[in-house]
């Protein structure tokens, strides 16, 4: 018995296996191994997202929190970012002395990036509790002010005179100008 088979069809049987082995090797060497890297990296990729999810939400928590702090204290941030006025103190302060003069404003040393000056300021006052007053509005002032000791008072008549040094604090124009003040 002769098979016959016609020359078409050996064509057509060989295209048939080359296709078959052209599909296997593309598969075994390009298809296989692409799709280990892509399932890898599609692990990365999840691992990634949970991470900036995470991140994402630390940073708007955080956000929350600075948007708080910023409210709490904005009158000790503007405190910080406005200019010491000697008239202007003045002004403010005058009712609790009979009279208060401010002598030198000298500028010192920056200190952790602020500028500080120091304030030499002299006063008469009837009563010790004026100053105690005058001590408590300089924390809800306009100017970020520390007292230093000593205090010096001296009484004359019905008056006390008392001489103090202040320093006054004043952040640094362009040391946080990144940060956004909430109005």
């Amino acid at each position: 018995m002769k098979i016959n088979i016609s020359r078409q069809s050996i064509y057509l049987l060989a295209s048939s296996f080359f296709l078959l082995v052209f599909v296997l090797v593309f598969s075994f060497m390009v298809l296989i191994p692409e799709g280990k890297k892509y399932r890898i990296t599609r692990g990365e990729l999840a691992n990634e997202n949970v991470e900036l999810k995470q991140l994402s939400d630390f940073a708007a928590q955080k956000e929350v929190i600075l948007q708080k702090l910023q409210s709490d204290n904005l009158h000790a941030i503007k405190a910080f970012e406005t200019e010491f006025n000697p008239e202007r103190f003045t002004k403010q302060h005058r009712a609790f002395f009979t009279s208060l003069h401010i002598f030198k404003k000298e500028s010192l040393e920056e200190e952790d990036g602020f500028s500080v000056y120091e304030v030499n300021a002299s006063s008469e006052i009837s009563s010790p509790k004026s100053f105690y007053n005058f001590l408590d509005a300089l924390g809800k002032g306009d100017w970020i002010i520390s007292v230093n000791f000593p205090i010096n008072f001296k009484r004359e008549g019905e008056m006390i005179h008392s001489s103090f040094t202040m320093r006054v604090y004043n952040n640094k124009k362009d040391s946080n100008s990144s940060i956004v003040m909430p109005n």
